[in-house]
């Protein structure tokens, strides 16, 4: 585990450095629509994987992709929800949410997870999740979904340390296809259904810190419907990705939030 140390804090009082860089990433170029602080605080070969995409590269790739996003949504905002971090790595929820120059300024908000791992200076990568079919939903029907409340703290999270117990019950949990157990929230939470068969699923990555657990799951089988107007796809191979963030106690997976691409879902059985 790295050492912690002072980053603009109260005397006395000290930051993680995962911590201390993902607060720059949120506020001074998330929130502040900001390309150049990604050279400061991004490897240059810093990689984005979100469902089957994988986006190479700070400056070719990344930084493109999410210019287009704030061409789009020009007064683009990100809310954060809740922060996990070892040390080593850190997953973070949140809410972006904005209006759409595309559609008239319809209003969304739309959850999101990503797992970030850094080389102890800059970020490197992030595998991601984001609700991209709540938010169609929303531009298309014109009624914005509620932002739910921000940490109250998020950049005072200390670091927690990994635990094998913890790892093993929500791997468990995973290869189940991540369902809808106790106070697990999947998606928008408008439908638990579990969406494809868990026939064969693959945890790309996983790490835990403490009770929490945050994973990526990529799950295939039969689609068994949920999706509006594929109806006619249900029984079809289908694969579906998944970012997780979950507590666990007692040997159970107990609460968490689940973000799936049910829109990769939807495009890949021949939906629009």
């Amino acid at each position: 585990m790295r050492e912690t140390k002072r980053s603009g804090a109260r005397p006395g009082k000290t930051v993680e450095p995962f911590i201390a860089l993902m607060r720059r990433y949120v506020v001074d170029y998330t929130n502040s629509h900001d390309l150049a602080v990604c050279d400061e605080i991004m490897e240059p070969d810093y990689v984005l994987r979100m469902g089957p995409h994988e986006v190479a590269g700070r400056d070719e790739a990344y930084k493109p992709a999410t210019r287009r996003q704030l061409e789009q949504f020009p007064g683009l905002g990100l809310t954060v929800h809740d922060v996990v971090t070892d040390g080593e790595r850190l997953a973070l929820l949140f809410s972006e949410h904005g209006a759409s120059v595309r559609h008239d300024g319809a209003v969304a908000a739309w959850r999101g997870l990503g797992l970030y791992a850094w080389n102890g200076t800059r970020l490197t990568a992030n595998r991601v999740e984001q609700d991209y079919l709540a938010r169609r939903r929303q531009l298309a029907d014109g009624v914005p979904d509620v932002v739910p409340p921000p940490a109250p703290a998020p950049w005072d999270t200390p670091a927690r340390e990994p635990d094998t117990a913890v790892e093993k019950v929500a791997r468990a949990w995973a290869e189940q296809g991540a369902p809808a157990v106790g106070e697990v929230v999947l998606d928008d939470g408008r439908d638990p259904s579990a969406l494809v068969e868990a026939d064969e699923v693959v945890v790309d990555d996983l790490f835990t810190a403490g009770d929490r657990a945050a994973l990526h799951v990529t799950v295939r089988g039969a689609y068994r419907g949920g999706l509006p107007g594929l109806d006619e796809h249900v029984g079809a191979l289908a694969t579906l990705h998944a970012a997780a963030l979950v507590t666990v106690a007692d040997g159970h997976v107990v609460a968490g939030q689940v973000v799936r691409d049910r829109l990769g879902l939807a495009k890949a059985l021949g939906g629009r």
